[in-house]
């Protein structure tokens, strides 16, 4: 995947006076290091879902799993459309991060071999990933699906002091 640095943009609506914008950089860093990320899908009939899950940033994308008979994979047939949100649960401090993109299927081997790796050294032995059948496998033997996300949009809300940052790719 190429990389593409964004345009940053400081809504200076949503911040106090002395906020700065959020390097790109200092986001993605953000986003390496976060363990848990909330995944939002559509339904078919067009209500939300949300689930928390881990997810991997690499080559400039988030990278999650799921079981194809899961909620979220059936609502990603029909809509690849989704909204990755993580931060910190604190009113003072931190950055939050929501990135908007579409979710496209992995299922070259050598990319999941790649992502599989990056799992296990982010998350442990616990999160030990096979290849196979263009997906993941575990213990259980099931097939997971591995998705990409590139931002297409990404909203920073820094809070000390509060700020409004958006990345456009």
């Amino acid at each position: 995947m190429a990389l593409t640095q964004p345009r940053t943009e400081l809504d200076t609506r949503y911040g106090e006076p002395e906020a700065a914008a959020i390097a790109w950089t200092e986001a993605e860093g953000l986003l390496a290091g976060a363990e848990l990320f909330w995944l939002s899908t559509v339904r078919p009939d067009g209500r939300p879902h949300v689930t928390p899950l881990p997810a991997v940033w690499a080559d400039g994308a988030l990278h999650f799993c799921t079981g194809a008979a899961e909620r979220k994979a059936m609502n990603l047939a029909r809509n690849p459309e989704v909204v990755l949100t993580t931060g910190v649960n604190a009113l003072h401090g931190g950055c939050d991060l929501v990135v908007e993109g579409t979710a496209v299927r992995v299922t070259d081997a050598s990319r999941l071999t790649v992502l599989a790796t990056l799992w296990e050294a982010k998350y442990g032995a616990e999160w030990h990933f096979d290849v196979q059948d263009g997906g993941f496998t575990g213990g259980e033997g099931n097939v997971a699906l591995v998705f990409e996300v590139a931002p297409r949009t990404a909203f920073g809300f820094g809070k000390a002091p509060y700020s409004q940052t958006r990345w456009r790719f």
